[in-house]
């Protein structure tokens, strides 16, 4: 079934172009962490995509662990406030982690995060975002140490990302058209 022309969404980046760029940051977080382990944090339930897939590409010893928070809802864009709905089964102090996230636009969200992740002592605390969309920062200076695509202020879905629940498990990320 052709989702795209279904539910009016314009394919943005094909699956090649995600595994792509996907296994170039696999390669930089190896090189930048040669003989030391990670500790990926995938934030649920958007990035678990682009979780799986860049955790396959890193060539680290890791452990894996989760996180839910919300700022959405049934919405297109974010409320500004951010609900912790799951928090880490376990420490991170010490720890190289590195927050995977799937798209970060306003900042709220990733500020509130790495606040929360720095007060829990890691060795090193690193953000890799699949999207970022930065015309819809507020926070100002947040730093993004991986980014797979800049994206222009459009709704998102596809790769993990939803609109409602709904569009997870496209194989690319699609533009929704109004």
């Amino acid at each position: 079934m052709d989702y795209s022309k279904k539910h009016n969404i314009k394919v943005y980046l094909t699956e090649e172009q995600l595994n792509r760029r996907i296994a170039e940051i696999g390669a930089e977080i190896t090189e930048r962490f040669r003989g030391e382990s990670v500790y990926l944090v995938c934030i649920l339930k958007g990035s678990v995509f682009f979780t799986t897939e860049l955790a396959k590409r890193i060539e680290l010893p890791m452990t894996m662990d989760f996180m839910q928070v919300s700022s959405y809802g049934a919405s297109t864009r974010s409320s500004g406030v951010v609900n912790v709905k799951r928090d880490l089964e376990h420490s991170i102090d010490g720890e190289n982690v590195i927050i995977v996230e799937d798209i970060v636009d306003s900042g709220f969200t990733m500020s509130r995060l790495l606040s929360l992740f720095e007060s829990r002592s890691p060795k090193t605390l690193s953000l890799c975002t699949l999207l970022d969309k930065p015309d819809r920062r507020v926070v100002e200076g947040l730093d993004i140490d991986y980014t797979g695509f800049e994206i222009p202020d459009k709704f998102v879905v596809g790769f993990g990302l939803d609109y409602d629940q709904r569009y997870r498990n496209l194989p690319y990320i699609g533009f929704v058209e109004e």
